[in-house]
């Protein structure tokens, strides 16, 4: 599809055609992961096919990224508005929902009555976390949009993972305070993953409470209320969780907790790399700087671009949080990374490693001065010192 923008004259000044505009679709291939090996494992009956997940995140993801290369094409400005428009990409979307449904019933089902091993039952309880960690990505894309369905369907995307107070964290908090040590979702230089997982799991339940608080003292109500999205939120888990154990049984909930824990950590191990030592400037008598392409790390890699729905387009998304996937561009003053997020996640699970690509990319996005960086207490002075390069 062509979009075409014409001056009040009728001259076109502007034409674009999407060249991801059916890549987008493989959005929907992750999800349906549990199936394959599903089918896989019953025609081979090797139930190492339900590690499937794992190893397409954490393998044929990122060699595909080194081999399809960068696509840094922005959109122009001029056709933006009808990209957006175009419905096709947020049915996509959409679509992600009864997908990442289908193979958490379909792992619940395998888990109790397929006849697995505990091997053959692990593998699948991560394989389907993952899809429960994609959902909340596709639940981040939902949450930010205007329109009451889409962020509805936001929280029935977060509820098989039970982390429905992302939706009021991520959208009023993260967004806020991006980039700044008072963030519990920006990675502090020096900072291991391993270190950052429970303060950014703490920190983000308790800001997300605390950000609902204000709006019922406000209006005199108690916020023990079915219109508190952090309750409504988990209420939704709560629901859909009994119903599996009731149809199921109580032998499913270590499937449940599983996949929930391995979603979680994949979205922890997201937040851990967006804004790894990235800090705004304090300004106006204290107040921080406007959140700007320097902020976020970005990535081109067109793989974990479309499976994530330009989430690597960190930059644009956090300046214009609105803005539909397909419209997010590439800004040439961003930091970039050396690959795509599969790529790098792979590394933040090795600190040593992580710390030895990234902490010289920290170092020289602030030109040697790491005193500008959020770093832990103490990490910066020391590696300065060390003279990291």
């Amino acid at each position: 599809m062509e979009y075409v923008a014409t001056s009040s004259s009728g001259e076109v000044i502007a034409s674009w055609r999407d060249p991801k505009r059916y890549l987008w679709l493989t959005g929907l291939v992750m999800p349906a992961l549990p199936f394959l090996a599903w089918g896989l494992a019953s025609w081979t009956g090797w139930e190492a096919f339900y590690y499937l997940g794992p190893l397409m995140l954490f393998v044929v993801v990122p060699v595909i990224d080194l081999v399809a290369g960068l696509d840094k094409e922005n959109p122009p400005e001029e056709v933006l508005a009808a990209l957006q428009a175009d419905r096709y990409y947020r049915w996509l979307t959409y679509a992600f929902i009864p997908v990442q449904y289908a193979a958490l019933l379909l792992g619940a089902y395998l888990w109790v009555d397929g006849g697995l091993s505990w091997f053959g039952r692990i593998g699948l309880a991560l394989s389907v976390g993952m899809v429960s960690g994609l959902g909340i990505n596709a639940a981040h894309e939902l949450g930010h949009k205007r329109e009451t369905l889409e962020r509805w369907l936001s929280k029935v995307a977060l509820a098989p993972s039970g982390y429905g107070h992302f939706y009021v964290e991520h959208n009023r908090g993260h967004h806020t305070r991006v980039s700044t040590p008072e963030d519990p979702a920006s990675a502090r230089f020096g900072e291991s993953f391993y270190r950052f997982v429970p303060r950014t799991v703490l920190g983000s339940l308790r800001h997300a409470w605390g950000l609902e608080q204000p709006r019922f003292r406000r209006r005199g109500k108690s916020v023990w209320s079915i219109r508190n999205d952090v309750l409504n939120a988990w209420l939704l888990t709560a629901v859909l969780w009994l119903a599996v154990i009731f149809v199921l049984g109580f032998a499913v909930i270590p499937y449940l907790v599983i996949q929930a824990a391995v979603g979680i950590l994949l979205l922890e191990l997201v937040n851990y790399i967006e804004h790894y030592g990235l800090l705004r400037e304090r300004v106006n008598g204290g107040r921080y700087e406007k959140v700007a392409p320097r902020h976020s790390w970005n990535s081109n890699n067109v793989a974990t671009n479309v499976i994530l729905y330009h989430l690597q387009r960190h930059s644009d998304h956090h300046a214009n949080p609105t803005v539909r996937y397909q419209a997010l561009r590439d800004f040439a003053e961003a930091p970039v990374m050396p690959t795509g997020y599969a790529g790098m996640i792979t590394l933040a699970l090795c600190p040593p490693l992580w710390f030895r690509v990234m902490d010289p990319r920290v170092a020289a996005h602030y030109e040697g001065d790491l005193s500008r960086a959020n770093a832990m207490v103490g990490v910066a002075q020391r590696d300065q010192n060390n003279q990291v390069r």
